[in-house]
C-alpha cells in the first residue's frame, strides 16, 4: 500500500511537547499544514500553516492531494472534530490519525469522572437543547462551548430549564500550561474572563426529583406546542411501541400535526422526516424540534402526502396519523421496503373502516384503544371517555 497523503493529527494546548514522535515528524515532513490558527501557531509551522477557511470547509484539503499534509485538531480527531468530515470524503488509505488526549479524556481525569457514564456534547455549534434529553437529577454532562461568553448563557438557560441547582465546573484550556478550573452553580454564575477553549462539566446531583424530560415515549402533551392537533400522550406511547424504534432508523411521519411523534422517536434515538401540508403547522413542527434539541434527527417537509414521499429516502417505519385515505395507502404500500414497519390510527367510522380492510388484504394487527380519564361531575368525578381509536400495526 501507499503511504498516506494525509495525517491528521491532534493536538493539546501544550503543543509540540504533548505530541508523540509520529506527530512532530509528519509535520516536519508536510508541505502544507491545515489548522485553526490557534493549532498553527501551537505547532509552530510558521510558512506551512493555512488556516481553515470561514466558514468551515475542507475543499482546500481536499484539493492538495498528491503533497503531504497534515491537518491539526484538538485532541481526538474524531469527537466533534474535522477528522470525521474528512475521513468521509476519502478512502482509508489516504489518511492517518494520531490522536492526542481531547477535551472528554482531560476532563474526566481532572474531575474524577467515568466517562462511561458521563454523556458528552459539542455545544460549541449545536442548540443548548441538546442537553434536554441527558439533563436529570443525577447527571453528568461535559460540554465544549463555542467561547466564555456561552459560559454564561448556558447558565442561564439551565435556570429557564428549572435546573439553577446544576453545579457547573468550568474547564479553560485543558492540557496547557494556562490551565484553570473553577466551580460556580448556575443560578449564581459570576466567573469573569473565561478563556476559550472551554469545556462546562454539570453535575445534577443536586437538580430536584423530575427534573428533565422522561426517557419514555408518551410524554406529556403540555411539554409540546400545539393547537390541538396532537396525537395524545397515552396514545403516542402505544404508537411508539407499535412503530418499534431503532437507533439511526428513519420514520416518516405522514401528516406531522405538531411533530410531537417525530420528535418521541428522535429521543429514542431515531431519524424523522416530519411531512405535513400546513403553513402553521410547520412552524408548530419546527418549534418542537428545536425545543426538544432533536433539529439535527428532524426534517420538517412541507407537502402533501403521497406527492411528497416520492423523492424521499426509503424508511424503515412509517406513521399515518388521523388523515390516511384509501388513495395514500394505495401509493404507499408500494414505496415500503421489506421489514419497514407501518403503524395507521384513525379516530373516524370511515378510517376504521379503511384499516379494517388494509388488515384483511395485508395483514397485521388490528387494534382499538378505547381510554377514559377522570373528570368532574358535580361534586364529584366520573370517567370522561375519548374517542376510540383504531390501530392498524403492520410489517411490509
Amino acid at each position: 500500500m501507499s503511504e498516506p497523503w494525509l495525517t491528521i493529527i491532534g493536538i493539546t494546548e501544550n503543543g509540540l511537547p504533548d505530541l508523540p514522535d509520529a506527530s512532530r515528524q509528519a509535520l516536519d515532513r508536510a508541505d502544507l499544514v491545515f489548522g485553526g490558527p490557534r493549532h498553527l501557531a501551537l505547532a509552530g509551522v510558521a510558512d506551512k500553516g493555512r488556516p481553515w477557511p470561514v466558514p468551515f470547509d475542507i475543499a482546500p484539503v481536499l484539493a492538495a492531494r498528491g503533497r503531504r499534509v497534515v491537518a491539526l485538531t484538538s485532541g481526538d480527531p474524531f469527537w466533534h472534530g474535522a477528522g470525521g468530515t474528512l475521513a468521509a470524503h476519502l478512502d482509508l488509505s489516504d489518511w492517518i490519525a494520531l490522536p492526542v488526549a481531547g477535551t472528554v479524556p482531560l476532563a474526566s481525569a481532572r474531575l474524577g469522572w467515568r466517562a462511561e457514564t458521563t454523556a458528552t456534547l459539542g455545544l460549541h455549534a449545536a442548540p443548548f437543547a441538546r442537553l434536554r434529553p441527558h439533563l436529570a437529577r443525577g447527571c453528568r454532562i461535559i460540554a465544549t462551548l463555542r467561547d466564555g461568553d456561552a459560559v454564561r448563557e448556558l447558565a442561564d438557560w439551565l435556570c429557564t430549564q428549572g435546573a439553577g441547582s446544576a453545579r457547573l465546573t468550568v474547564l479553560e484550556r485543558l492540557g496547557g500550561p494556562a490551565e484553570r478550573i473553577r466551580k460556580a452553580w448556575a443560578q449564581n454564575m459570576d466567573l469573569a474572563d473565561i478563556a476559550a477553549p472551554v469545556a462546562v462539566a454539570i453535575d445534577g446531583a443536586h437538580l430536584p426529583r423530575g427534573a428533565g424530560i422522561g426517557t419514555a415515549p408518551g410524554r406529556p402533551d403540555d411539554g409540546f406546542a400545539h393547537r390541538g392537533q396532537i396525537t395524545k400522550s397515552p396514545i403516542r406511547a402505544m404508537t411508539l411501541a407499535a412503530l418499534g424504534p431503532r437507533p439511526g432508523a428513519l420514520l416518516w411521519d405522514v401528516g406531522g400535526g405538531s411533530g410531537a411523534i417525530s420528535v418521541e422517536w428522535a429521543l429514542a434515538g431515531g431519524r424523522a422526516i416530519c411531512i405535513e401540508p400546513r403553513d402553521d403547522r410547520i412552524a408548530l413542527i419546527r418549534a418542537n424540534i428545536e425545543a426538544f434539541g432533536v433539529g439535527h434527527l428532524v426534517t420538517p417537509v412541507q407537502g402533501r402526502a403521497p406527492q411528497a414521499l416520492s423523492d424521499l429516502p426509503e424508511p424503515d417505519a412509517v406513521f399515518v396519523g388521523g388523515g390516511g385515505s384509501a388513495a395514500l395507502f394505495d401509493a404507499l404500500w408500494p414505496m415500503l421496503p421489506t421489514g419497514a414497519r407501518l403503524v395507521a390510527n384513525g379516530v373516524t367510522l370511515e378510517t376504521e373502516s379503511l384499516l379494517s380492510a388494509l388488515s384483511a388484504r395485508h395483514g397485521g394487527d388490528l387494534t382499538r384503544i378505547d381510554i377514559a380519564r377522570a373528570a368532574p361531575l358535580g361534586g364529584m368525578r366520573g370517567w370522561q371517555a375519548a374517542r376510540p381509536v383504531t390501530q392498524w400495526a403492520v410489517t411490509a
